[in-house]
């Protein structure tokens, strides 16, 4: 894992001054609440740097709530990459999670940290400085908490909620969550923090389209036993995400949706904890990665 000195270091070697953080399309609240604390985090280290976050198209309904309470501007803008000295791309393995801007940041030619839960992307570590990529914790929100602890700052009251949050978000309300997970919980709630009043900042009405897509994702089910396990395959215009987890909630051990966006086919897969348990297989590694080269795409 790389560490704030890490950070710093490139941050110096490059003379860097403006810093671009980005977040993937529809940033969830794993990637924003990343993205706030990295910037205060950062801001602690070295308060002369300026700062941009963005992300293409939109964030998520749940995250602008959470900036409602706890502000940062967002732009949807695409960014001038060259007016920046480094960027740093949160919760985000994959060039093509950013859309068009993928293609852009690359040509500006910016020193690019990684930072995310998965596992990296052979083109994004190509073009990547630095990676910070850990599969053994449940959030990026975990990374970021970790760089606080060994940069030796205490993150304050709104940082540490903040992230409780994205952790929150991203295991599920701690149902996905590893026993790092839970350390870290019980930190944030040792300085003060109510977790349960916190939490309910999350506890957001699903919108009538994710409810509608969920739906049709379950009407349009196939299902196939493979060595045992159930595999469900559907698709959707639009939520793919969310649909492959109610088909994992409602008995599916593996579930692939997809969606199709501008000529483009994007799949989403999810499994139960059981089959990853047991069979070791990670989706993102073993199997998105690898169908991405072979059809010319891009998949983690």
């Amino acid at each position: 894992m790389g560490s704030p000195k890490e950070i710093i270091g490139l941050l110096e070697e490059k003379n860097a001054k403006r810093i671009l953080i980005l977040c993937h399309k529809n940033a969830d609240p794993d990637a924003v609440c990343s993205s706030y604390a990295l910037l205060n985090l950062l801001k602690m280290i070295k308060p002369d740097l300026e700062f941009v976050v963005a992300a293409p198209e939109s964030i998520s309904r749940v995250s602008k709530i959470i900036l409602e309470k706890f502000p940062m501007e967002v732009t949807h803008e695409e960014p001038d990459f060259k007016a920046f000295d480094a960027a740093f791309m949160m919760d985000t393995n994959t060039l093509r999670q950013l859309g068009e801007w993928g293609e852009h940041i690359c040509a500006a030619s910016l020193p690019i940290i990684v930072i995310d839960h998965h596992a990296p992307h052979p083109e994004t570590e190509k073009v990547a400085s630095l990676c910070i990529c850990r599969e053994d914790v449940s959030a990026t929100c975990e990374i970021i908490y970790e760089l606080f602890r060994e940069a030796g700052i205490k993150p304050s009251r709104d940082v540490a909620e903040v992230l409780l949050l994205g952790i929150a978000f991203d295991t599920r309300h701690f149902m996905l969550s590893r026993q790092s997970t839970f350390k870290i919980v019980s930190e944030i709630a040792d300085m003060g923090i109510n977790i349960q009043e916190a939490l309910q900042i999350l506890a957001v009405p699903m919108d009538i389209s994710e409810r509608i897509a969920r739906l049709k994702a379950c009407k349009r089910i196939k299902t196939m036993r493979i060595y045992g396990w159930i595999v469900a395959f559907s698709h959707v215009g639009s939520f793919q995400a969310s649909a492959a987890r109610v088909l994992i909630d409602v008995g599916a051990d593996v579930a692939i949706v997809g969606s199709e966006d501008e000529g483009e086919l994007l799949i989403s897969m999810r499994s139960s904890n059981e089959f990853y348990n047991k069979t070791g297989i990670h989706l993102g590694r073993d199997i998105a990665a690898p169908l991405g080269q072979l059809l010319q795409g891009m998949g983690g």
